[in-house]
């Protein structure tokens, strides 16, 4: 576009000499000439302006030109005060994000991941991910994982949180198939200790009593009676004995939110279990089976896609698409997080800009701002010249007629 627009300008200047050479031979040149001569000064005007921006025209030191390599600095705060006044401020962010649902968005995705050139993103993605996993150490990744999950869970408060998830779940009855599983492992339990209760209930009669066999019928009827009993409690959702028991789950699940003393025995019993060889040992195990779960979906994300992840990966994609409770849920995270992050790292990144800006050399700015906006640029002293031999015409129109 540079070459395009000064050979333009040569061109008026070679018409423009042709035109003047051969004024005397008729009037009618002197409107190739009006137009060239205005087209000159208007190209070359538009040279001078556009050239003023990165350099000194010719190398001659006139005051006000080289104005980009000259305010390097200035333009970089510029740029940092711009990009902090109107893009990086939590309310312009907030602002964006509020139209938008990513949570719709990531659904569609699960839902259908194979769509349109999505496979490349996946693809492109999974591979990074599995560069990044290879080229960390594996052992002290573990320990950044394993620390923060430490610190994750001592910061948790753990009884409130069961509590909670107890009552929620016995409010939605989620509680019932728990409780008749244990029902049902109390009676197998007992038929297979059944030689076992017998034995001790023989051995602590007395003498008259296993002559007579009554202990015998003894047994026989506490098992009875406890089969029963299991049976009807299993079978019967208001037997006196289920409903105990429901009250009892009601009752742990308000002590675990309520109870101070009962809150401070499970969060000693948290401490200690956290403190246990045994925990870190099998997060250690958990460590490396994760890694290497993540190091081999990498290397097939399609097939990670497969079998029951992709199903429930599926499954909670349609969840997000339909369910516009958790879409605002997960939306709301979304804008929080990220109105978050710009409210904290926002001056960071200002600062890096200006400061990378301001580590570059003139000729570096220049070059990179005059490869991005050059070629408009060019188009002015195209324009420029074009129109400047437009204005020239009605000029010299304008002269005839006075």
């Amino acid at each position: 576009m540079r070459r395009s627009a000064t050979l333009l300008l040569l061109a008026m200047a070679v018409l423009f000499v042709l035109a003047s050479r051969m004024a005397g031979t008729g009037a009618l040149w002197q409107w190739p000439r009006a137009f060239a001569e205005a087209a000159l000064v208007g190209g070359l005007a538009d040279w001078f302006a556009v050239t003023a921006l990165f350099r000194r025209p010719l190398g001659l030191p006139i005051p006000h030109t080289a104005i980009i390599p000259e305010n390097k600095d200035r333009i970089a705060d510029t740029m940092a005060t711009f990009l902090r006044t109107w893009f990086l401020t939590p309310q312009v962010v907030a602002r964006r994000l509020r139209p938008l649902n990513p949570a719709a968005l990531a659904g569609a995705w699960l839902a259908d991941p194979r769509r349109g050139g999505e496979g490349r993103v996946r693809q492109g993605a999974a591979a990074l991910l599995g560069e990044v996993l290879q080229s960390l150490d594996g052992e002290q990744l573990g320990g950044l994982v394993k620390a923060s999950l430490r610190r994750q869970a001592e910061r948790v408060e753990l009884a409130p949180l069961l509590g909670q998830v107890l009552h929620a779940a016995i409010a939605d009855r989620r509680h019932v198939p728990v409780l008749e599983a244990a029902i049902r492992w109390a009676g197998s339990a007992l038929e297979a200790n059944e030689d076992t209760l017998r034995a001790m209930i023989h051995a602590r009669a007395n003498a008259l009593l296993r002559w007579t066999g009554i202990d015998e019928r003894i047994a026989n009827a506490l098992l009875d009676g406890l089969y029963r009993t299991l049976a009807e409690c299993l079978v019967d959702p208001h037997h006196p004995l289920r409903q105990r028991l429901e009250a009892g789950l009601q009752a742990l699940a308000d002590d675990l939110r309520h109870d101070a003393g009962l809150r401070a025995r499970v969060e000693a019993a948290k401490h200690e279990l956290l403190a246990n060889p045994a925990i870190a040992a099998w997060l250690d195990g958990l460590w490396e089976r994760f890694r290497a779960a993540m190091l081999q979906a990498t290397r097939d994300p399609d097939r990670m896609l497969g079998g029951s992840l992709g199903e429930g990966l599926a499954a909670f994609g349609a969840a997000l698409q339909g369910d516009a409770r958790l879409q605002f849920l997960v939306n709301r995270f979304v804008r929080r997080t990220l109105v978050g992050m710009v409210a904290r790292y926002g001056g960071g990144i200002v600062t890096l800009v200006s400061d990378t800006v301001r580590r570059w050399d003139a000729v570096t700015v220049t070059g990179r701002i005059e490869g991005a906006v050059g070629r408009d640029l060019q188009f002015i002293r195209i324009n420029g010249t074009l129109v400047g031999g437009l204005v020239g015409v009605a000029i010299h129109a304008v002269s005839l007629w006075l």
